[in-house]
């Protein structure tokens, strides 16, 4: 049998090294060798409507940097089903009377208002005042006074403030921000796009008080967000805008029925939008000089489709638009990351609005636009 070679110098102490090191390792305590993974922040949905339900929450299953923590709600048999759902505590189950109490729960760092428009203030006010942060649903609120109030709330209570704006995430409308960025095509100067889809049941949607108004609310605010995308740095000056006459004014009576308006913006470019819960459009086109940009389905959840003059945009669709916007707002209250959608943009489009509304009102006349 071979006798065995002494190990030359180097490796000895290299290997009496690695030895040494594997000892200390193996003394040192297991959360010292652990690499802690960045806190999941804490949701809490404020009413837990059909949006909640069928988008919000089941996106928080698969968020990567945020997850449902709590609820708001007028049914406390409706949170404990959400919280057995979703594996929350029910002590993080509030009612729109005790959302204060929620200031003393750590669990909880950013709260998601979901309720009706007319609601949007007092309960995005409440949630500042608990000292968390503020995702606010569309339309900000019924007013711009009220957005200012709750600007003015977060701002008060030094917590972030975000916007329920989804396709700012979704990857086809990346495109139509990317060519603006690349002025690819050039400036675009014709916009043109409407949302509208037939109301088939009387619903809160239809109320003023709760509402702030009809579709130019729920709908509407789709297309003027668009028009300001392709618009890019444009700024906008003024509106135009007529109410259609209702076919149905026993159903709409106190809330437009369709509407339509034109934007104008400061390089003379113009986008013209449309809006109706009596009729059926999905769809945005920008024209410029050296080409043009289309999306339709152009404001669903899923299924979206665009197109460039060059051909047809092909990118992954994300499994939820909702997912990608919470972990956004998540990554910048927790890291400081851009916030894409803050609330002066929600207090912008308000401002467009009631522009929208005071021309109509006025038989078509111009109003300028004062942000």
């Amino acid at each position: 049998m071979s006798t065995p070679r002494p190990l030359p110098a180097v490796s000895r102490r290299r290997f009496l090294g690695q030895l040494s090191a594997a000892g200390a390792l193996a003394l040192a305590p297991r959360a010292a060798l652990a690499i802690a993974a960045p806190k999941k922040l804490g949701v809490a949905l404020v009413g837990l409507g059909g949006y909640s339900a069928g988008q919000l929450g089941p996106a928080l299953k698969i968020t990567e940097h945020c997850r449902l923590a709590g609820v708001v709600t007028g049914s406390p048999e409706k949170g404990r089903k959400w919280a057995a759902d979703y594996g929350f505590p029910e002590t993080s189950i509030y009612g729109y009377d005790t959302m204060a109490k929620m200031a003393d729960n750590p669990d909880i760092d950013i709260v998601y208002v979901v309720t009706p428009n007319g609601l949007h203030a007092e309960h995005s006010i409440a949630a500042a005042r608990a000292g968390k942060h503020v995702i606010c649903e569309k339309p900000m609120a019924n007013t711009v006074a009220e957005c200012d109030a709750i600007m003015a709330a977060c701002q008060q209570a030094g917590v972030r403030l975000g916007m329920g704006y989804r396709l700012h995430y979704d990857p086809f409308h990346e495109e139509l921000r990317r060519l603006v960025r690349t002025q690819e095509f050039g400036p675009f100067m014709n916009m043109n796009g409407g949302f509208a889809f037939t109301m088939g049941r009387h619903q809160w949607r239809a109320q003023k008080a709760l509402a702030g108004g009809g579709p130019l609310m729920d709908l509407g605010v789709y297309v003027i967000q668009e028009t300001f995308m392709a618009a890019g740095a444009a700024p906008a000056v003024a509106i135009t805008a007529r109410e259609l006459p209702k076919a149905r004014p026993e159903f709409f009576v106190d809330v437009e029925e369709s509407i339509e308006w034109t934007m104008e913006f400061a390089n003379g470019a113009k986008g013209q939008g449309y809006t109706s819960y009596n009729s059926n459009r999905n769809d945005f086109r920008a024209e410029a000089k050296g080409g043009w940009f289309e999306v339709g389905p152009a404001y669903s959840y899923r299924g979206l489709r665009a197109a460039t003059s060059k051909g047809p945009v092909t990118v992954t669709p994300p499994a939820s638009q909702q997912a990608l916007q919470m972990d956004a707002f998540a990554l910048h209250v927790r890291d400081g990351a851009p916030n894409l959608v803050p609330g002066a943009m929600g207090r912008r489009d308000m401002v467009v609005v009631e522009a929208i509304y005071a021309s109509a009102a006025a038989g078509g006349k111009r109003v300028e636009l004062k942000f």
